[in-house]
């Protein structure tokens, strides 16, 4: 058996994960006395639409992006870095409420292909690339672990920014300031936007690192990386008990699922299944002994694959994880998204 090196937690308290644990490793929090921006009707239709807390750096986006371009906030941010600003932010803007569908699903609203239920949209970028912005989270009861990127376009993985938006922003804008074709008058624009953020960030005590603190904290409980290598958190305790490992290296369920999809029959393709169905039966087995890690990484990595052959199997192990993690509302949300899983249609507002 070719298991993945697993990883060992520090401590029974540093490999708890449980939505408390998660709570401590969030971002860092703003200084004393800030001030808590936005509408608190708004905030809190926000939070009751998308059954999710939302961290205070989203709100401090909007505030300042309303400042850049009162008239128009979720595009203040599109001519210098081609950022719109959508999901909660168009909740902020009153968006939603000329919606042509009555109750949009937020939660498909802005799910790329390859998004899992831990990530949330809030930035959409290059469309050709279906570059997008979101927040990560480990538990749907918990705020952000962190923020990161994909582009749908290109593949499922997941590309930590920093564990605050303006930290995401801030790392993007860097990559524009790289491109050949800014000119000089962007480049003006972008350095005084570059001066802005700092100095926002500053003020509100946030970090600007790609790698904050919190987010290396975070690093210590991931019990695997996954396909996305954002990498999954599960309770582990001090004997062990909570995670193990697959019997495929990443390598070896790739080359799986590739047999699987390239299959000439169905007979060949049933064939093939065989060793996916090997392993059912070892995360039925772990999941008896409570280490619930082992499935979690398998319907998250068949997710990430993408291929609707894979959709029963999923539906099979991932909402049975997410239940013995009691992280349901990913569960619902995985179900949404498999029962409409598309490259397009991805704006529930005007859709």
């Amino acid at each position: 058996m070719t298991g993945r090196a697993k990883r060992k937690p520090k401590s029974a308290q540093e490999s708890s994960s449980g939505s408390k644990e998660v709570k401590k490793a969030r971002v860092d929090e703003p200084k004393a006395g800030a001030v808590t921006p936005g509408d608190s009707v708004q905030r809190d239709e926000v939070v009751q639409l998308y059954k999710l807390q939302m961290p205070e750096d989203l709100f401090h986006l909007w505030e300042f992006c309303k400042e850049l371009h009162p008239d128009d906030p979720c595009n203040a941010l599109d001519a210098t870095l081609g950022l719109k600003l959508v999901g909660p932010f168009e909740i902020l803007s009153g968006a939603h409420k000329a919606s042509k569908k009555s109750v949009p699903n937020l939660h498909l609203h802005w799910r790329f292909f390859y998004d899992p239920p831990e990530f949330q949209t809030i930035l959409l970028g290059n469309q050709a690339t279906q570059h997008h912005i979101g927040y990560y989270r480990d538990n749907p009861d918990s705020l952000p672990s962190f923020v990161g990127e994909n582009e749908a376009k290109k593949g499922y993985i997941i590309t930590q920014m920093g564990d605050n938006v303006f930290a995401a922003v801030l790392l993007h804008l860097l990559k524009r300031k790289k491109e050949r074709d800014v000119k000089k008058a962007g480049a003006e624009t972008l350095e005084k936007l570059e001066g802005q953020l700092r100095e926002r960030a500053g003020t509100l005590g946030l970090s600007l690192d790609q790698k904050s603190k919190a987010m290396k904290q975070r690093d210590r409980k991931v019990v695997t990386k996954t396909f996305h290598s954002a990498g999954i958190v599960v309770p582990v305790d001090k004997n062990d008990v909570g995670y193990r490992e697959l019997p495929q290296t990443d390598a070896g369920l790739k080359k799986i699922c590739k047999a699987i999809v390239e299959a000439n029959s169905d007979e060949e393709r049933i064939k093939a299944f065989g060793p996916i169905q090997e392993m059912i039966t070892f995360v039925q087995f772990a999941n008896d002994e409570c280490d619930y890690g082992m499935g979690y990484e398998l319907g998250i990595d068949l997710f990430c694959y993408g291929s609707h052959y894979f959709h029963k199997v999923i539906r099979q192990v991932l909402p049975m994880a997410y239940s013995l993690l009691n992280r349901n509302l990913f569960g619902e949300i995985l179900e949404s998204h498999l029962s409409k899983r598309s490259h397009d249609d991805l704006d529930q507002l005007s859709s």
